[in-house]
């Protein structure tokens, strides 16, 4: 199967030496993403809530210049640098998510780049 780079002006450029996403047959496999402004490259201010919706913005934007959607996430990983974020974060995942969410994971990390709160990576399907 092709391997194809993903890309798109709507979420953060790469900080790294990384993909937004990687296409390989009919499943994507989007980079993690923090909470930051696609234009400036900044995180967001407003803590955890406002850092999720960020996220969530940046991957569906990913998604959608792979021609998928957030309907179409089978897995994702969360991480958190405070697990008592847990619930807040939870709230705002859940509109993203409204029926069928898709298998989750989440844990506790140390630090995140940028010091961000929240980091979010899935895997979908086109």
């Amino acid at each position: 199967m092709e391997r194809q780079v993903v890309s798109t002006e709507h979420a953060p450029k790469a900080i790294g030496p990384y993909s937004q996403a990687i296409r390989v047959g009919d499943f994507i496999f989007c980079a993690g993403q923090a909470g930051l402004e696609p234009a400036t490259g900044n995180l967001v201010k407003g803590g955890i809530e406002a850092e999720t919706r960020r996220v969530l913005q940046n991957l569906s934007a990913v998604l959608q210049a792979a021609g998928s959607s957030m309907s179409r996430v089978v897995k994702t990983t969360v991480f958190l640098t405070n697990m008592d974020d847990f619930q807040k974060m939870n709230a705002i995942y859940a509109e993203f998510f409204p029926s069928a969410p898709p298998a989750r994971s989440t844990v506790q990390v140390s630090r995140l780049p940028k010091d961000a709160c929240v980091e979010i990576e899935l895997i979908a399907t086109v």
